[in-house]
């Protein structure tokens, strides 16, 4: 599985007073399996750019590649792109609307034309994937279950589609930290198992930072930069001048490094920062 990017460029409201140019320019490749996390302002262009992944949204110009066939152009094969790519939408448990757990995560396999013997075993593995128990939840109300669990029965449904790349808008925002632990988990789990590509969007660095293996930053409808968390963090000082932080870890580290001479670290989470503290203090 692969997608490419070609120089994107996307205009809201073109030839219109309130015209805006949400993507000027972006280009980029992934193949997978990888987890990638992209971070910037709000209204740098990340959901926009999302939403073009899976033919969502048409580019004004520019190409969007999966597998390496262009989905940007022909709206005709977009059953055929879904089947590969799934969106989850910030807060998919407000989609939630069948009478039951089951029914719900039916609804996508169905949709794209999964006969009844193998949608039933795809909703099976979805819901067990994203750690519910199947036994016990199969025929509840999606509506009685917790905050956490109708989060993952949301994702389960896009799950049960098998798609080969999965796309996440802010997947553990407005949880409680226990919820947000599982969900954090969990996503990283069912990413492994699949083999996929992963993308996701989060305004909580200490989350991208745990999860992705490459970065992009957005800023103004570009992509600005490009790397590995520990590349991308150790740029704390750009990042802050782009109204971005870091995680509380490399922040912590940034302070450090501008009080006590010599101090060097690129730490992304309190463990790493307390060894490179612990060799520090050693040398001297």
């Amino acid at each position: 599985m692969s997608i490419e990017v070609k120089d994107l460029r996307y205009v809201y409201s073109p030839d219109m007073p309130g015209e805006t140019l949400a993507l000027d320019g972006v280009s980029f490749s992934v193949d997978s399996p990888s987890i990638v996390g992209i971070i910037g302002h709000t209204g740098s262009g990340k959901s926009t750019l999302l939403q073009h992944l899976n033919g969502l949204i048409k580019p004004t110009s520019g190409e969007v590649y999966i597998d390496g066939e262009c989905i940007s152009g022909d709206r005709k094969n977009l059953v055929d792109v879904r089947r590969k790519v799934g969106l989850v939408f910030q807060y998919p448990e407000y989609q939630l609307f069948e009478e039951t757990v089951a029914k719900d995560v039916a609804f996508g396999p169905k949709n794209i034309g999964i006969d009844e013997e193998e949608t039933e075993k795809r909703v099976r593995r979805a819901i067990e994937m994203v750690g519910l128990d199947y036994d016990e939840v199969a025929e509840m109300s999606p509506f009685d279950l917790s905050g956490g669990m109708k989060r993952r029965a949301a994702i389960a449904g896009v799950i049960a589609m098998e798609p080969k790349m999965l796309i996440l808008d802010e997947p553990m925002a407005g949880l409680d930290p226990a919820a947000h632990r599982d969900i954090l988990a969990m996503i990283k789990r069912v990413q492994e198992k699949m083999n996929m590509i992963l993308i996701f969007v989060s305004h909580n660095m200490a989350d991208v930072a745990a999860l992705s293996d490459r970065m992009l930053v957005m800023s103004e409808g570009k992509i600005v930069m490009d790397g590995s968390p520990r590349e991308v963090f150790s740029r704390y000082d750009e990042l802050r001048k782009m109204g971005l932080s870091a995680p509380p870890a490399s922040e912590i580290a940034a302070n450090i490094k501008e009080k006590i001479s010599g101090f060097d670290s690129k730490a992304l989470n309190v463990e790493e920062l307390a060894e490179d503290i612990r060799k520090y203090t050693e040398s001297k």
